[in-house]
């Protein structure tokens, strides 16, 4: 499957030799990777890390589970394709894993190769098409977009400097620098070098939605 930028894929394992070993692996195959050994600390990552893909465990010896996670991450982004590594059996997911419709289960126990790991996040990314196979500047395209990306997005239409969304969210300027960049190459507003890609964007969102307010 070819893209025109890094997926990137959220680790949530509690047990630390095994998620070394899956950023690892997952880096070899040109996944971009972030780690978390619990759900609280994977939420807080979501948000500027901003993945494509969620890989947890189920049980992450502490609350919320890896379930709980990805049901509040999914419904955050709905694109989020979710990957659940597990040692329960396979009849605990359910038909639909976790209840998660178009989630991907694979049972630990069942991981002999990284090309089961990477088949199933294919799989999972598969049923949850990449931004950028959303047509143009339309409600339904920005739609495929993260919460905190239209709020970005409505923000550079207001004219606000990089500086003054970061003090707005909270973030530092640098991951807004980064968050504002894949925001760009998901709406595929930075091909042509004679057009800026801030007003670009602050073009489809007014397409869309009106005036910033």
């Amino acid at each position: 499957m070819s893209t025109d930028w890094t997926r990137r894929v959220l680790v949530v394992e509690d047990q630390s030799a095994l998620r070394i070993l899956l950023c690892d692996v997952l880096q070899r195959h040109g996944f971009e990777t972030a780690a978390a050994a619990d759900a609280a600390t994977a939420a807080q990552l979501f948000t500027e890390f901003d993945p494509d893909a969620l890989l947890t465990d189920i049980d992450l010896g502490s609350r919320p589970s890896g379930a709980e996670l990805a049901t509040m991450l999914s419904e955050l982004a709905p694109h989020l394709a979710i990957v659940f590594l597990s040692s329960y059996p396979r009849a605990v997911a359910g038909a639909a894993a976790m209840g998660i419709a178009r989630a991907v289960f694979v049972p630990k126990q069942t991981l002999d190769s990284p090309a089961t790991l990477v088949d199933a996040l294919e799989q999972a990314l598969s049923a949850h098409p990449a931004p950028e196979a959303d047509p143009g500047p339309s409600r339904e395209g920005l739609g495929a977009l993260t919460r905190h990306q239209l709020d970005v997005l409505a923000m550079i239409a207001r004219g606000w400097s990089n500086d003054r969304i970061a003090a707005e969210t909270g973030s530092t300027v640098r991951a807004v620098e980064r968050s504002i960049s894949r925001l760009f190459d998901r709406l595929d507003v930075t091909g042509d070098p004679t057009v800026s890609p801030r007003v670009a964007a602050a073009a489809m969102y007014f397409a869309a939605f009106g005036p910033a307010r």
